[in-house]
């Protein structure tokens, strides 16, 4: 009991937290890159310093001093650049005038501390992540706006995720929130953002931005926790559309009062299927292609054209399977939809795009 009171109480106010302390529960994912890549990154930055000391010291040579008391070729300019960004410094060769001095001070010193950092790249990359992440977290707290937050990510949530990349939304899109850590690695090595704590409190949901989001998908292990989540939500959010997977049909209702727009009974629906299975297996096999936007046929929804206005949706060329008119789904077949109207939308079969 205290252990979750602790929890509960590390949690209030993320919302408001500065976004360095934020690093570790909000995660914004990174580009990839080979690590051959970031090596010859590391070593073209460290000659380009070297490169630019050595020009430096070659443009003020009158100011440095050799042993030779000779005067300096680029070569030595090099050489002094090499063993001073290096900090080896032998003393062979020194800044004699008040101008070579200054510009070590301004210059090269500068420059040093850089070549340092690039040899030490690793070690520094590791202590500047935190600084990375606060600053990406502060830039997509400022920007995301229409964006779906995705509760859970087990295998209802990867699914539904899976199903919105196939059709086109971008992984910057959708934000992941769960307790699992590594389910949250997961998708974050799948490229999307990622929130760390329980959804069924708000400052959790508003870190995840479902104040500004366009639509939330719940698909918790239990449906209470859905239940939660979606009060929550809706609360934050009043016109979000908000879709809920739930285990026992029994408790559509307690979602549709809590207001969720969609509930999809996952145990009843998977039943349905096997059913139909036993008896038409092709039915169940153009349902999954229907599911599935990636290949074969999709179920879509587009505005009506202004040409198509008037018209029944049965005569279309495309097979259409309802219309949607003031936020209501009304099937083919109906009276109502016997005139299209300006302002429907029509549900209707469309080829997946290879």
């Amino acid at each position: 009991m205290l252990g979750d009171f602790g929890d509960r109480a590390a949690r209030v106010g993320l919302s408001t937290r500065p976004d360095f302390a934020l690093v570790g529960v909000l995660r914004i994912p990174e580009a990839q890159s080979s690590p051959w890549v970031s090596l010859s990154r590391r070593i073209a930055a460290a000659i380009g310093l070297l490169f630019t000391a050595a020009l430096v010291v070659y443009l003020g040579r009158a100011g440095y001093r050799d042993n030779t008391e000779s005067e300096l070729s680029f070569l030595d300019a090099f050489y002094y650049a090499t063993v001073s960004l290096s900090t080896t410094g032998y003393g062979d060769i020194t800044p004699a005038s008040p101008e070579a001095r200054l510009a070590n001070i301004i210059i090269i010193t500068p420059l040093r501390i850089l070549f340092l950092i690039v040899l030490v790249g690793t070690t520094i990359s590791v202590l500047t992540e935190r600084s990375r992440q606060a600053f990406k977290i502060q830039r997509w707290r400022r920007s995301v706006r229409n964006h779906t937050v995705v509760v859970g990510y087990g295998t209802k949530g990867r699914t539904a995720i899976d199903a919105m990349l196939g059709d086109g939304v971008h992984p910057a899109e959708v934000v992941v929130v769960d307790t699992d850590a590594v389910a949250l690695d997961a998708a974050a090595n799948a490229g999307l953002v990622t929130v760390h704590g329980s959804a069924t409190q708000s400052d959790v949901l508003r870190l995840a931005g479902v104040q500004n989001a366009a639509s939330v998908i719940v698909a918790a292990n239990r449906d209470d926790t859905a239940v939660l989540v979606t009060l929550t939500a809706r609360e934050l959010n009043k016109k979000a559309k908000i879709v809920v997977a739930i285990r026992e049909a029994e408790n559509t209702h307690l979602l549709r009062q809590s207001g969720a727009d969609s509930v999809v009974v996952s145990s009843e629906t998977a039943g349905r299927l096997l059913g139909i299975a036993t008896t038409t297996p092709t039915v169940v096999e153009m349902m999954e292609d229907l599911l599935t936007p990636e290949q074969g046929f999709a179920v879509a929804e587009r505005e009506v054209e202004p040409s198509e206005i008037g018209g029944s949706p049965r005569h279309l060329s495309d097979i259409v399977l309802g219309v949607v008119r003031d936020g209501d789904l009304i099937r083919v077949g109906e009276p109502q939809v016997d005139a299209i109207e300006a302002g429907d939308k029509l549900l209707y079969i469309r080829r997946a795009a290879k």
